[in-house]
């Protein structure tokens, strides 16, 4: 066993006993590792590939916070009332309101931690459901290994390529039954690692056909990326043991990906749309309000002929060309090939092979809206969510970006309190079982605001670690 990446506390050998055991190496599990060990225990963590990341490596590095010296130093007027109103609103008030307090009531806190653990944050943007620019985009990785080696300089360890099998579980001292540790694959055969307290940090299921099949139907001809490991284990091995599910109706892909195989493609796709392109079909129209969450347009855009759909821009657009946040990245998708350029919409119509003065009209239209001349089709008003305001695409040269919907996390899970305690199905905490992350139902609801996914990462996984701590030991040392 080895680690990817040099200066990580990396042991090969697997202890028989911990205090808090971590599952899953994405931001929840790292941070979580970090909180336990900060809380005096001895913590360690498992990770079922060669490498760190999972889903927080394959996103757009954003975390959504409100209030931020970042957005100060920008002018950003934004406090966490609002940040509460847009999560709900976005959810549709269908998310468990008791965790949405939860995230308000501590990402101040967790933003300042991550950033004493020298995580450093760029250019703070607009992105989908926020009516404020809130998307603090940082380096994933580098996130990753500075809380790792936090960790390690407490004693906390990692041990790479041992998947969990399943829980284990055992009576307490009163004869209830609770979570007394896991069982794990190793070369020599499946090994025990008893702990005071087990987090389930792996990741949700985006890897998995079969858990997408059962609980999200409809994204049969989406596209698949995630983390390697996103098959889904934590969950199955929770519900095995009796763990209630929230938020499986609300699966849904996001828009932006590109929709075809590429070297180049890192799975977080852009979204020119918020910075002022629009979104065309097959038959080179317009088919929504293009600032709508992209969760929601990844469903519309799978709903049109041909699965494949174009988003539309001009030089204007390109010019908000930004490196630091692979959204809105369009430079580099331009260097990287992935771009059809023209110098005018009637060059660009005949390169993507759209019916003859379809794309033209579209955007005629939808300029004279943009103008004022008009009302728009889809009542479109700002570039995203509330933010910007609509412009027309006029400056050549004009791009375009072959986009599809891709299923890059599932955002839906276990029940879980807010002490981040797993609970059955009777509503139950099932005893010393956690979990953080992407398989965390109840938070989002039937919507998502961008930023929110790594947000919940850091400010739960940071939480989830300190409550496990605190379990009292039962187990024979």
């Amino acid at each position: 066993m080895s680690a990817p990446v040099t200066g990580l506390p990396v042991q090969d050998e697997l202890p028989d006993r911990v205090g808090v055991l971590v599952l899953g190496a994405g931001l929840a599990g790292c941070a979580a590792l970090l909180a336990a060990a900060e809380a005096g225990q001895y913590a360690l963590l498992l990770e079922k590939t060669s490498q760190i990341g999972g889903s927080t490596v394959k996103s757009a590095g954003l975390s959504a916070f409100a209030g931020t010296d970042e957005q100060r130093e920008q002018g950003i007027a934004d406090d966490v009332e609002l940040l509460r109103k847009d999560l709900l609103e976005v959810g549709r008030h269908r998310n468990d309101e008791a965790l949405v307090d939860l995230y308000c009531e501590h990402q101040l806190e967790t933003y300042r931690w991550l950033k004493a653990h020298g995580v450093r944050y760029g250019e703070i943007h607009a992105a989908s459901g926020q009516s404020v620019a809130r998307s603090h985009p940082t380096d994933t990785t580098a996130m990753l290994v500075s809380l790792l080696r936090a960790a390690g300089e407490l004693g906390a360890r990692i041990v790479f390529d041992t998947p969990a099998r399943r829980l284990l579980t055992g009576p307490d001292s009163n004869g209830a039954i609770r979570v007394i540790g896991v069982e794990v694959d190793t070369p020599d055969g499946p090994r025990e690692v008893l702990a005071d307290a087990v987090v389930l940090a792996t990741g949700g299921f985006s890897m998995d056909a079969d858990l997408l099949t059962t609980f999200a139907p409809q994204l049969e001809h989406a596209l698949r990326q995630g983390g390697a490991g996103n098959t889904g284990d934590g969950l199955k091995m929770a519900m095995s043991i009796g763990a209630g599910l929230r938020d499986t109706p609300y699966i849904k892909g996001t828009y932006g990906h590109y929709a075809a195989e590429h070297p180049d493609e890192d799975g977080t796709g852009i979204l020119a749309v918020y910075k002022g392109a629009i979104a065309v079909n097959r038959e080179g129209r317009r088919f929504v309000d293009e600032s709508r969450n992209y969760k929601d347009l990844g469903d519309v855009a799978l709903a049109q002929p041909g699965v494949t759909t174009w988003q539309i821009f001009d030089g204007r657009v390109m010019a908000h060309s930004n490196d630091e946040v692979p959204i809105y990245e369009f430079a580099g998708r331009e260097r990287a090939g992935m771009l059809v350029r023209a110098d005018s919409i009637a060059g660009l119509e005949e390169r993507l092979a759209l019916p003859e003065g379809s794309l033209q009209r579209t955007v005629r239209d939808y300029n004279a809206a943009a103008r004022g001349e008009r009302p728009d089709e889809f009542g479109r008003a700002h570039l995203s969510g509330g933010v910007g305001t609509a412009f027309p695409l006029e400056q050549a040269p004009f791009y375009a970006h072959p986009s599809g919907t891709v299923v890059l996390a599932t955002y839906c899970g276990l029940t879980v309190d807010t002490r981040l305690r797993v609970l059955d199905w009777d509503g139950e905490p099932i005893p010393r079982l956690y979990a953080a992350g992407e398989l965390v139902g109840g938070f989002h609801g039937a919507g998502y605001m961008t930023g929110t996914s790594i947000g919940k990462a850091g400010i739960f996984g940071r939480l989830v670690g300190t409550h496990a701590a605190a379990e009292e030991s039962e187990l024979e040392w």
